[in-house]
This record gives C-alpha cells, sequence and structure tokens, in this order.
C-alpha cells in the first residue's frame, strides 16, 4: 500500500520540483546576471543583450523543456555601465574589442578615464568567461535578435564557410564555431555560417573568443519580435546537435 503524504510533505516536494528551474542572480565583471537551472547538462544558454527581449522570451521558454543552465543579462538597455562607461556587453571578451567599444559609447572620455577601465577588466573578465563557458565538450547556445539593420549578409566575408538555405530571410541565422556543428546544421533548412577562424579585426565578441578557444559555440540571430521563429529554430538545434 502507497504511504499518503502528509500536506507538508506534499507542498515540500511541490517546492523542490519548482527549484529544477530555479532562478538565481550575480554580477560578474560588471555585468548583471539572472541565472536558470533546469536539470544537468553540459549545455549552456546566453542572452546578452537587454533590449533583446524576443531571446529572452524564447529562452525561459526553452529552459522549461531543455536541460541546461541559461544566463540572461537584465540590464534592460542594449550597453551596460561598466568602471564608469556604457560598454557593448558583446564587445569585452577582448581588450582590444573593449577599447574600441569604450571610445564608441564613450567619446569624452580621456586617456586617463580609459586606461583604468580597461585594467579593470583585464582583472574581472576571467570570472565572467568562467561561467559563462561549457564544460569540456559542452556547448555554448547564444541568442539574440537583430533590430538595427543587422543581417548574415555582414558576417559572409569572414565566415569560412555557408550555406544559405533561405537567403531571402538574411536576419535569420546559425553562426557557429565548430565545424563538425556546422556539418550537422547545414543539412537542415535554416540559414548556417561556420566561423572557426574569423576574418579581420578581433571585435571583442564571444564568439571570436570562442573560436580561439576551440570551444563549441553556437549563437541565433532572429529578428526582433519572431518568437515563434526563434522558438522553432531553437527546438530544431537541440534535436539537431548531440549533447
Amino acid at each position: 500500500m502507497r504511504p499518503v503524504l502528509s500536506r507538508r510533505a506534499f507542498l515540500a516536494a511541490a517546492a523542490l520540483s519548482a527549484r529544477s528551474l530555479e532562478a538565481a542572480g550575480k554580477t560578474l565583471c560588471g555585468v548583471p546576471l539572472e541565472i536558470l537551472k533546469h536539470g544537468r547538462s553540459r549545455r549552456r544558454y546566453l542572452r546578452i543583450h537587454g533590449d533583446e527581449t524576443t531571446a529572452a522570451e524564447a529562452l525561459r521558454e526553452h529552459l522549461k523543456t531543455a536541460r541546461g543552465t541559461g544566463f540572461l543579462v537584465t540590464n534592460p538597455k542594449r550597453n551596460i555601465l561598466i568602471a564608469g562607461g556604457l560598454l557593448d556587453p558583446n564587445r569585452m571578451f577582448s581588450r582590444q574589442g573593449a577599447e574600441r567599444s569604450y571610445r564608441r559609447l564613450n567619446p569624452k572620455w580621456t586617456e586617463a578615464e580609459l586606461t583604468p577601465a580597461l585594467a579593470w577588466l583585464d582583472r574581472e573578465r576571467p570570472k565572467l568567461i568562467h561561467a559563462l563557458l561549457p564544460p569540456k565538450g559542452g556547448l555554448l547556445f547564444a541568442v539574440h535578435n537583430n533590430a538595427r539593420g543587422y543581417s548574415m549578409e555582414e558576417e559572409i566575408p569572414i565566415s569560412q564557410q555557408t550555406s544559405l538555405a533561405r537567403r531571402n530571410a538574411p536576419h535569420e541565422f546559425f553562426l557557429t564555431t565548430d565545424p563538425g556543428d556546422y556539418a550537422l546544421l547545414a543539412k537542415g533548412p535554416y540559414n548556417v555560417l561556420l566561423q572557426n577562424e574569423p576574418k579581420g579585426d578581433d571585435d571583442g565578441s564571444l564568439s571570436r573568443l570562442c573560436g580561439r578557444l576551440g570551444v563549441r559555440y553556437v549563437n541565433l540571430e532572429v529578428a526582433l519580435g519572431k518568437l515563434a521563429e526563434q522558438k522553432e529554430m531553437m527546438a530544431w538545434l537541440e534535436r539537431t546537435l548531440p549533447e
């Protein structure tokens, strides 16, 4: 005969189940993060720009079923005030990229303001990188939205391979740093770019860092507001790439 749970035991079990997708928060390298965990997995997920709201909604929905750890930047705007100046958080993963972003977003800064900010980033950046990167062999899946004219057409010239199944939909595409992942994704119905050795100057992006380190990374770009399409493409990637 099965034992009957007391009300207290039932509520405790329900609370434990709810915590399987738990929200926590911390700030690393000046970046405020909400952390969502669902089960155990070597997968890591990231929404890095605070104004890319469709990506955030898609990621929250995705992590209700997919296993892994998600990071959502909680700053409501694209750029974040870090070390006294505005900075694009996806340009801070190298000193060169951070310097360019600082100069662009803080045009009145003097060298006396810029130099200590860059030095502070150099000290703090490893903590953020350590948190975001997956364990060996794991996948980092970043979700983005574009609403400023950006599209895959800007990435094609600096990519090593391209599979353009939907050339007429340039705002929806995958970008990966791993040739094996590219080979699998390129068999599907979506645009896919491989950048394991991106050309041009280092822009400080996370994709460039992962390319240099040999980390499996996929970025999904979808136009802002296209929630159904972003969710569909995220689900397809989960089915297509191995754990």
